[in-house]
């Protein structure tokens, strides 16, 4: 419409200047090396204006034919561009595809083409991946740590080769160098951890689990319950090189980061035992005995009420008991020590109570105490054979099992002995009988 209005718009101012010459036509003389031209003004300007057009017209025409040989190559390189784009997504395509035969051809066809190796190098390197080539696939990834806009993918595309290969030392440093390119990006800061837990390597697990909350990478619960764990176990080194006011340090931070942890309250009633702080310990085991009495909670009493005769650690238990009187463990435990005293009455109260607390399984364990008592008490060997039997028969005890693999162990730890899955101990009853690793002795006190 509005190129219309201006063409409209022309024509007019034309017809007008037509119209103004032809209403004053004057005469026009030019007398030039012997040639002499008369005409009307009007008829000049036409001629000029017609000479100034063709002008145009040449300029036009040499113009395009001096610039036709750029135009041709700007042409052929656009269209090469666009046949290398269509070329690098069509690769792509092939390598989610998992067609390695496919995703090759077409990053051979891109690096012809676009002749451009930030562009290329990565599906060239995950197309050898794709086919098994993992020695040309490392090549690719290596040649991309030499430029500042592909080394993030270079050291990503390492990383996941070494974590496959098992080279954990190898997949730490490149996770590390990760972190310094993309000090932000949730996968490398989860992955750093992973692995660090998994070397042991407590220290920079802390500091980088600082980043990973930072980062909102985990939930706060994971990571308040992965707080725990990675103090317990630096607690644990602690005490392991005879610093015994360190370790309880962390575990105080341990128990104050996720009082629900299941290894936290045992493990700093254990430190301050170990530091010579009975008193603390006691108390801090006899608050969670009235939360949730647990067997290994008993163990840690035995540390900080430490008491020479079986009737003086009845009075002990007695006194723990009464925080939780109606638990099952509580019975058991008043059951038990009554037994080691020799108190059979007391002991077959507090045991029978225990079994009808447990309904219709009780226990291998429990059964084992109920025939220890038939036979010494009663030397009743068929009460005894008829226990034992129904022991083989129950449910196993309860123990630290890991969540991921389900083997069983002796004491908690942070990372699992056979499938390496990092705080993922529970205690719980293992899915069927079976030892703990032999690898992991039960939890003594630190020294």
């Amino acid at each position: 419409m509005i190129r219309a209005l201006g063409f409209l718009g022309l024509l007019a101012a034309v017809m007008l200047v037509v119209a103004w010459f032809a209403e004053r036509p004057g005469d026009v003389t030019i007398v030039w090396q012997g040639w002499r031209i008369d005409t009307s003004a009007g008829a000049l300007v036409i001629a000029a204006a017609a000479a100034a057009v063709a002008a145009a017209g040449i300029l036009g025409l040499w113009r395009g034919l001096v610039g036709a040989p750029r135009k041709f190559t700007r042409w052929r390189r656009d269209s090469r561009r666009r046949r290398g784009y269509v070329a690098l997504t069509q690769g792509l395509v092939a390598v989610a595809a998992g067609d390695p035969i496919e995703a090759r051809r077409q990053a051979r066809r891109a690096d012809v083409l676009l002749n451009e190796p930030p562009l290329t190098m990565l599906l060239s390197a995950q197309a050898a991946q794709l086919s098994g080539d993992e020695p040309t696939a490392k090549t690719h990834y290596t040649a991309m740590l030499a430029r500042p806009e592909t080394e993030f993918l270079g050291v990503r595309g390492l990383l996941v080769q070494a974590m496959k290969a098992g080279d954990r030392a190898r997949a730490t440093e490149l996770a590390r160098r990760a972190r310094t390119l993309q000090p932000k990006t949730p996968w490398v800061l989860t992955t750093l951890f992973e692995l660090e837990t998994a070397m042991g390597e407590w220290r920079d697990a802390a500091i980088t689990l600082q980043s990973v909350q930072r980062a909102g990478a985990l939930a706060p619960a994971a990571v308040k319950r992965h707080q725990a764990a990675v103090l317990i176990e630096l607690s644990r080194q602690a005490a392991e090189r005879g610093e015994p006011r360190e370790a309880v340090r962390y575990a105080e931070q341990a128990y104050r980061a996720e009082t629900d942890h299941p290894a936290a309250a045992t493990w700093l009633a254990r430190s301050y035992a170990a530091a010579g702080d009975q008193r603390k310990a006691g108390h801090l085991v006899e608050q969670e005995w009235a939360r949730r009495p647990h067997p290994e909670l008993l163990a840690a009493y035995r540390l900080a009420r430490p008491v020479a005769q079986p009737l003086q650690w009845v009075k002990q238990v007695e006194r723990l008991a009464r925080l939780a009187p109606t638990h099952r463990d509580s019975l058991e435990a008043l059951g038990t020590a009554a037994l080691d005293a020799g108190l059979w009455g007391e002991a077959r109260r507090h045991l029978t109570a225990a079994v009808a607390a447990a309904g219709d399984r009780p226990g291998a364990g429990l059964c084992r105490l109920m025939a220890r008592l038939e036979e010494e008490e009663k030397n009743d060997a068929t009460a005894m054979r008829r226990w034992l039997q129904q022991a083989a028969e129950a449910p196993a005890d309860a123990g630290w099992i890991c969540e991921s693999c389900g083997a069983a162990h002796g004491r908690w730890q942070a990372n699992c002995t056979r499938c390496g899955a990092f705080d993922r101990m529970i205690w719980r009853a293992p899915d069927r009988a079976q030892p703990a690793l032999v690898a992991v002795a039960p939890e003594a006190a630190p020294p």
